[in-house]
């Protein structure tokens, strides 16, 4: 029997979609209002599910605290109140969309999960706009 155990998060941070190697107007044609060289903010809101099979000792597929710590260490500490862009190393060269920004998250987040677990990390930018990644 496997379960999935689900933790919320939230981080607001800023930042631009563009690419360095295109023009002002491709960028402008392209990303739009999220091209804005002043940037521009969100309320992200975060679901990290992890699943396995429940520990007979515990009852736990995995202590939510710890979860909730690794979420905070590697996401809320590193993302919120940030410029992804000019403060977050992963995006020097990597444009924030929302679907890059799960994959980073993903990818920081697996490294703290015992293998045997698999992972979700489903980002919501808006209300009504989010991408989930599974690591495929």
């Amino acid at each position: 029997m496997r379960v999935t155990i689900s933790r919320k998060a939230h981080f607001n941070a800023a930042h631009r979609l563009y690419r360095k190697d295109w023009t002002f107007e491709k960028n402008d044609a392209v990303f739009g209002k999220c091209n804005n060289p002043n940037y521009h903010g969100h309320n992200y809101d975060l679901i990290v599910g992890v699943t396995g099979a429940i520990d007979p000792e515990t009852g736990y597929v995995m202590d939510i605290k710890i979860l909730s710590d690794i979420i905070k260490e590697e996401v809320e500490d590193q993302f919120d109140h940030k410029n992804l862009n000019v403060d977050v190393p992963e995006f020097e060269n990597l444009n924030p969309t929302a679907e890059n920004i799960v994959v980073v998250i993903w990818n920081k987040i697996r490294k703290r999960i015992n293998v045997e677990f698999d992972l979700e990390v489903v980002l919501y930018e808006t209300p009504r706009n989010f991408v989930t990644y599974r690591g495929e």
